[in-house]
C-alpha cells in the first residue's frame, strides 16, 4: 500500500504532465456551445457531443488567422494539444486550427448571420442608395493580383475611360480578409472622394468567398456612406455582402458595367437630344409664328386698329366742330363788346361837354347846384378841350 499522500498541486502535476505529453497533437470533431470572444482577443467555447464536453481555447494570435467567425451551434474540426488549467484543475484542448466540419456548417453560419442582419433591416430596399449614373471616380476594393481586378479596368477605360479608378488593394480570402475588406470600405468613406465603391474578386468555392460573408465586412458595407456594389464570384455565388450592398452585380465585370456608361451610347444619346430639341424649337417656333400671323389677320387683332382710326377721325370732327363754336362764340363777344363801347361813348362826359356844356369842381368836388357856390368861391371850369379857373362875383 502507497502511503505517500499528494498534494491536490502535485497531482494535477502529474495528470498535466501526461496529458500533455500522451496528448500532443490530437484533432477532434464537436459542435460548438458558450462561445466567447474575450476583450483580450482569445476565444473561449466548449466542445460536445451527445457523450461529453471538453472545454477549448484559441489563443488571439492563432484567432486572427481563422477565415470564418466561429458561433454557438456549428460543428467544427479543432487540431492542437491538451493542456491542463493548474489553479481550476480544469483540462483544454488548446487549438492550433480549427475550420467548420464540412460545406454545410459554413452554411449554416451564412442563414444564421442572414437571418440575424435582415432582423436588424440591413437589407431592407429604403437602405439602399442609388448609384450615380455619371461617376467621375471610382474605388475599387479588391486583390490587386486577381483577374477580377484587370477584368473591371479593361471594362472601365473601354466603356468610359475619363472615369478615375483608385484601388485599394486587399486579401480577398484567407487569414485577416474581413478585416482588411473592411478597413478599405472604412478609409474610402473616410477619403470621401469618391462617387461609387465596387467590392469583390472573382469566383471560389464558399470558403473562398467567405470573407464577404464575416460581419464586420457587412456592417461596414452598411456604414457607408458612398455607395457599394458587390462583385464577388460567379453569377451563382451569393455572399452577405451581396445582400447588404446597394446593388448586387453578378461578376466583376458586370460590376465595371453597371456603374459606367457606354461612352457610345451617352454620345449617341446626346446626339439623338440634339436633333430633338432642334425639331421640338422648330415646330415650336413654326407653330409661333402661324399663330402670329393667325391673329395679325384675325378681325379681333385688328379691330383696335379700326376703333383707333375711328377714334382719330371723330376727334378731327369734334376739333372742327369747337373751332366753329369758338369762332362763333368770339364773335357774338366781340359784337357784344362793341355794343357796350357804344354805349359807353354815348355816356361819356367828354363826349357831352363837346356839345356845349361845362363841369364846374369846386376843392376838388363837381358843383351840381348853383347854392353850392358863393360870391368870390374859386372854381375850376372843365370845358371838352381843356379847364379854367375863374371867380364868382355875383
Amino acid at each position: 500500500m502507497n502511503n505517500h499522500i499528494l498534494s491536490v498541486g502535485e497531482l494535477t502535476r502529474r495528470i498535466k504532465s501526461v496529458l500533455e505529453t500522451d496528448f500532443s497533437n490530437v484533432s477532434i470533431s464537436g459542435e460548438i456551445s458558450n462561445f466567447k470572444r474575450h476583450s483580450s482577443g482569445h476565444l473561449y467555447f466548449t466542445l460536445k457531443d451527445e457523450d461529453a464536453q471538453i472545454s477549448a481555447v484559441v489563443w488571439r494570435g492563432r484567432a486572427a488567422n481563422l477565415f470564418f467567425s466561429p458561433q454557438d451551434g456549428m460543428k467544427v474540426i479543432a487540431r492542437g494539444s491538451i493542456t491542463v488549467y493548474e489553479p481550476r484543475g480544469n483540462y483544454q484542448i488548446d487549438c492550433i486550427s480549427l475550420q467548420p466540419l464540412g460545406i454545410g456548417e459554413l452554411q449554416l453560419a451564412f442563414e444564421k448571420l442572414k437571418q440575424k442582419l435582415a432582423s436588424e433591416g440591413l437589407f431592407e430596399h429604403e437602405n439602399k442608395k442609388p448609384i450615380p449614373q455619371y461617376p467621375e471616380r471610382i474605388g475599387i476594393v479588391t486583390s490587386p493580383t486577381g483577374a477580377a481586378l484587370q477584368d473591371m479596368l479593361n471594362i472601365i477605360s473601354r466603356r468610359f475611360p475619363s472615369v478615375e479608378v483608385i484601388l485599394y488593394p486587399v486579401n480577398v480570402q484567407g487569414t485577416g480578409a474581413a478585416e482588411e475588406i473592411a478597413e478599405a470600405i472604412h478609409n474610402f468613406n473616410k477619403f470621401g472622394e469618391i462617387d461609387v465603391m465596387i467590392i469583390g474578386r472573382g469566383g471560389g468555392s464558399l470558403e473562398d468567398l467567405w470573407a464577404f460573408n464575416e460581419e464586420v465586412v457587412a456592417r461596414a458595407v452598411f456604414a457607408s456612406k458612398i455607395p457599394v456594389v458587390s462583385a464577388i464570384g460567379h453569377e451563382i455565388d451569393f455572399t452577405i455582402a451581396d445582400f447588404v450592398a446597394d446593388l448586387r452585380a453578378p461578376t466583376p465585370s458586370a460590376a465595371a458595367e453597371l456603374v459606367v456608361p457606354n461612352k457610345n451610347e451617352v454620345a449617341e444619346n446626346i446626339i439623338n437630344y440634339y436633333y430633338s430639341l432642334e425639331q421640338y424649337l422648330g415646330y415650336t417656333i413654326q407653330s409661333h409664328l402661324e399663330t402670329i400671323e393667325s391673329l395679325l389677320k384675325s378681325y379681333a387683332f385688328n379691330r383696335p386698329l379700326d376703333l383707333l382710326r375711328q377714334y382719330s377721325q371723330r376727334s378731327d370732327e369734334l376739333g372742327n366742330s369747337l373751332e366753329r363754336t369758338i369762332s362763333h362764340r368770339f364773335t357774338f363777344v366781340q359784337q357784344h363788346l362793341d355794343s357796350l363801347h357804344h354805349r359807353l361813348a354815348s355816356v361819356d362826359p367828354h363826349q357831352v361837354l363837346k356839345r356845349g356844356y361845362v363841369m364846374v369842381h369846386k376843392n376838388g368836388k363837381v358843383i351840381s347846384t348853383v347854392s353850392a357856390l358863393l360870391t368870390n368861391d374859386e372854381v375850376e371850369m372843365q370845358f371838352h378841350d381843356g379847364k379854367r379857373n375863374v371867380t364868382v362875383s355875383q
